[in-house]
């Protein structure tokens, strides 16, 4: 076997050869292998996973390929391992969403970044109706991605189902209701979050504190009602408890206006999101109530969201991007033939002008 040139020395006149070759009709394998002057076999060891191969000959492939330009050919690798070096992250809410929470858009940042550091690539996929749903599970089905990031996912969500049936890889953004701790996901621990925001404003004197809830067939909307109940108790009056439709502006408006209406001496409300958060404020501020004197507000996530309020929100920080490249993770973890596991991530208070 050829050895790889020593730093200083001039390469064999083959790997120049080799250089030559590259330049002139884009670099193979082959050219790779003569550049570090090891075999086809080690260069494709090391294109995956690096597995059996010194680290002087990992060093010397690596620096063919960085002076070669040598780019892998996915669609024949794919032919050879069965992947497709491509995940989806299906997002289960309308398409305008995306744009209007801001926690998708940090999530779908954060995933695309982490994939890009392993060189998997990222399918987009929104499915807002049965549809979309039936449509993108069969894309799914045809192996057109190795698995699926799951994003949203809400109580009985078919999608759900249709994969755990099917054998796909795939991990929940969130504890996926009525399955216990059967499904991989990763979450924030909601309930905790929710513990932690209305002890808070018990401990700032507030007597008569609401709570806007998400929609509870979403394991954050279920989980932060619960963390709620933890510290009030469950026989909080029931018109202190409003549940929004979905996570919007539009959403904690509508939702703040019924409480205002059900409990109008209320001294506090926690709002399960800052989007949600900042359409209770404007109803309160419509209703000639002050934030933080006659109303306290927290809210849950730390969004851009909760600095651009007036008054910027006390709320509970989620690490989203821990929660997308973790998603990353378990989800390589199981196509590359790895158990299936769920993480948990903490959260912490941060504490401004709304209480």
């Amino acid at each position: 076997m050829t050895q790889a040139a020593a730093p200083g020395e001039q390469p064999h006149p083959k790997s120049r050869g080799a250089a030559r070759r590259a330049k002139r009709r884009g670099p193979t394998i082959d050219d790779v292998a003569a550049l570090a002057g090891v075999s086809r076999g080690t260069v494709s060891r090391v294109l995956n996973g690096g597995h059996d191969v010194s680290a002087a000959a990992m060093a010397a492939v690596e620096q063919a390929i960085r002076t070669s330009g040598y780019v892998v050919n996915q669609s024949a690798r794919s032919l050879v391992t069965r992947t497709t070096n491509a995940v989806a992250f299906v997002l289960s809410e309308p398409q305008e969403r995306l744009f209007e929470d801001p926690n998708f858009s940090v999530l779908l940042r954060s995933a695309t970044q982490a994939l890009a550091e392993r060189n998997v690539s990222l399918v987009l996929m929104i499915a807002g109706g049965p549809e979309d749903r039936d449509r993108e599970l069969g894309y799914l089905r045809s192996g057109h991605v190795d698995g699926v990031m799951l994003v949203s996912s809400h109580g009985g969500d078919p999608l759900v189902a249709a994969l755990a049936r099917d054998g796909i890889p795939f991990v929940v953004c969130g504890k996926p209701l009525g399955y216990g701790d059967a499904l991989p996901y990763v979450c924030a621990d909601d309930r905790a979050g929710g513990r932690d925001m209305t002890r808070f404003l018990v401990e700032q004197g507030r007597k008569r504190i609401g709570i806007i809830t998400g929609p509870l067939d979403t394991s954050g909307g279920y989980e932060r009602l619960q963390g709620f109940f933890d510290v009030l108790g469950r026989r909080t009056p029931k018109r202190r408890i409003v549940s929004a439709s979905e996570y919007s502006h539009a959403a904690g408006e509508r939702a703040m206006e019924q409480l205002l209406e059900q409990a109008p001496d209320l001294d506090a409300v926690f709002v399960a999101s800052d989007l949600m958060a900042a359409g209770a404020l404007a109803v309160l501020r419509r209703s000639g109530r002050t934030v933080p004197d006659d109303v306290a507000v927290g809210g849950f996530d730390d969004s851009h969201v909760a600095v651009t309020t007036d008054p910027p929100l006390t709320t509970i920080r989620q690490p989203l991007d821990l929660v997308a490249r973790s998603m990353v993770q378990l989800l390589l973890e199981q196509v590359s033939g790895e158990p299936t596991r769920s993480v948990t991530l903490p959260v912490n208070l941060v504490r401004r002008e709304s209480a």
